[in-house]
């Protein structure tokens, strides 16, 4: 297959780069980020990839970045709801978790890439400010503490509730991506999909 190149305005081949890495990457996941390949694809020798970044872990992370910026874009609601309104605050916890799992469907090399660096080491912090989590985290974060707001789940419950949620959802892709569910009619696994998600709420919402 013929290569693409990837244009770059001087001044702006740090970015070049970033977009040839994105391609690569989302089509074969992190073992596709081959350095050589990548500066080809932007039209420049490899040693020019190590201007801007100082070695290829230093490329993947900055690839995750803008990976995982591309999933939490999936994952949110059309708007954060307000404390009164407790249907906008579930139908925003089933928004990420549903496009949680179709960002896993749809991309799923990036998808392998978004957890290919301890990029989210740490994030068992969760008393940092939400602004500074991982974007898909921060995502969750935000729906669960909506649902406390709108006082469906009670404070003594929110503490750890990350984890339920998170589990679900990406042991969902991944039985989607690699297990028997990639037998399954893509109808049919987007409604198990959402069963699964559903499950999750209902789980967080008994008293």
């Amino acid at each position: 297959m013929p290569r693409s190149r990837t244009a770059y305005h001087h001044g702006n081949l740090r970015q070049a780069l970033l977009e040839a890495a994105l391609e690569l990457t989302r089509a074969g996941g992190p073992a596709a980020l081959v350095v050589r390949e990548m500066t080809a694809r932007a039209g420049v020798s490899p040693n020019a990839a190590y201007r801007h970044f100082a070695d290829r872990d230093a490329l993947l992370a900055a690839v995750v970045e803008q990976v995982q910026a591309r999933m939490a874009e999936q994952m949110a609601a059309p708007a954060r709801p307000a404390p009164d309104d407790p249907d906008a605050a579930v139908a925003g916890l089933r928004a990420v978790g549903l496009g949680y799992i179709e960002f896993a469907l749809r991309e799923p090399g990036w998808f392998e890439v978004a957890f290919a660096t301890p990029r989210l080491a740490g994030a068992g912090d969760l008393g940092r400010p939400a602004g500074s989590l991982p974007p898909p985290l921060r995502r969750l974060v935000e729906a669960l503490d909506d649902l406390v707001a709108a006082g469906l789940l009670h404070p003594d419950r929110r503490p750890g509730a990350e984890w339920p949620c998170w589990s679900a959802v990406h042991g969902f892709a991944l039985l989607a991506l690699q297990g028997p569910l990639r037998e399954v009619p893509a109808e049919e696994r987007r409604a198990a999909a959402a069963r699964t998600v559903d499950a999750v709420v209902r789980g967080l919402l008994q008293q």
